[in-house]
């Protein structure tokens, strides 16, 4: 009982499907709070290794800069994450891309293919549930003119 009831917790968290995988190339539209102000950085790179562990599914994403790696890890539910444009698709075989942290310039570059759009079953499984609720709740009645 109590382990549905935590994963109706999660799926209540989860406001985006995981539409990339491993070896993308993607844009991460990310909020920036500056005292009372607020803008949106991108950060675009290489998506290196994602994390699978329910609402708490993070992503890592790499990019050169300045001739230095950059990794930044992201949570791929958390509200200050605005949206995930994927720019190209990469052939890989590995679920994580360590190597590429060692390889520079030619060595470290991929194979562009066309990828088919991958389903996730997580939000999926989400979509069915605030669905299953927006049914269950009443209707508001309107009120009687006297």
């Amino acid at each position: 009982m109590i382990k549905t009831q935590l994963d109706n917790l999660h799926l209540e968290l989860i406001n985006r499907p995981l539409d990339f995988q491993v070896g993308d190339l993607v844009k991460v539209h990310y909020k920036i709070i500056e005292g009372n102000k607020e803008r949106i950085q991108i950060y675009e790179g290489l998506v290196i290794a994602i994390q699978n562990r329910g609402a708490s599914k993070t992503f890592t994403v790499r990019r050169v800069s300045f001739d230095v790696g950059v990794e930044r890890i992201f949570p791929l539910y958390s509200p200050t994450i605005e949206k995930i444009e994927k720019v190209r698709s990469n052939k890989v075989r590995r679920a994580k891309l360590y190597f590429l942290r060692d390889k520079a310039g030619k060595e470290g570059r991929l194979k562009e293919i066309k990828k088919a759009k991958p389903s996730d079953k997580m939000f999926e499984r989400a979509e069915k549930l605030r669905a299953a609720k927006a049914a269950a709740a009443p209707a508001p009645q309107p009120a009687a003119a006297e």
